[in-house]
């Protein structure tokens, strides 16, 4: 998203169970250290074994060796789709027009920082839990969580 400083990207993992925005980054600049930044978050937050399925989509910070190589080193297995085939990323990219939609597009962001402070809320406060989801049967996803975790 653009700011007064300049471009303000954002990498996030959803956990398609819940639909949490399990771990997420933010950064001035696109690259493999974004998406590597992000996933220590879902990782703590998930504490997910060995053979977890992460799909990627097919972007040059995903495809670096230096992501993979951390799949690998946390012995999770990657997965992308073929090039032009967007279904598989559907559930990542609703959550990215959502966030447009409800957020970016309403507002302009003098700074980076102030884009992160609101992202921020945005993801912790707002989406990952009041936000209610059609496909958790209208639940938000904390509630579903919580169920889930009940019911294990």
């Amino acid at each position: 998203m653009a700011t007064g400083e300049g471009w303000l990207y954002l990498a996030m993992f959803l956990d398609l169970f819940s639909r949490q925005v399990v771990g997420w980054a933010m950064s001035a600049w696109m690259t493999a250290d974004l998406v590597v930044d992000a996933l220590p978050m879902a990782r703590w937050r998930r504490c997910p074994g060995k053979g977890l399925l992460v799909h990627a989509e097919r972007g040059s910070q995903y495809a670096s060796g230096r992501f993979q190589a951390l799949l690998k080193e946390q012995g999770y297995v990657c997965r992308m789709s073929r090039k032009g085939n967007c279904w598989d990323n559907a559930p990542a990219e609703s959550f990215f027009h959502t966030l447009k939609t409800e957020l970016i597009h309403h507002r302009h962001f003098e700074t980076r920082e102030q884009a992160q402070q609101e992202i921020f809320e945005y993801i912790e406060v707002f989406y990952n839990r009041p936000q209610k989801h059609s496909a958790l049967a209208y639940r938000t996803p904390a509630e579903f969580d919580q169920l889930y975790r009940k019911a294990a």
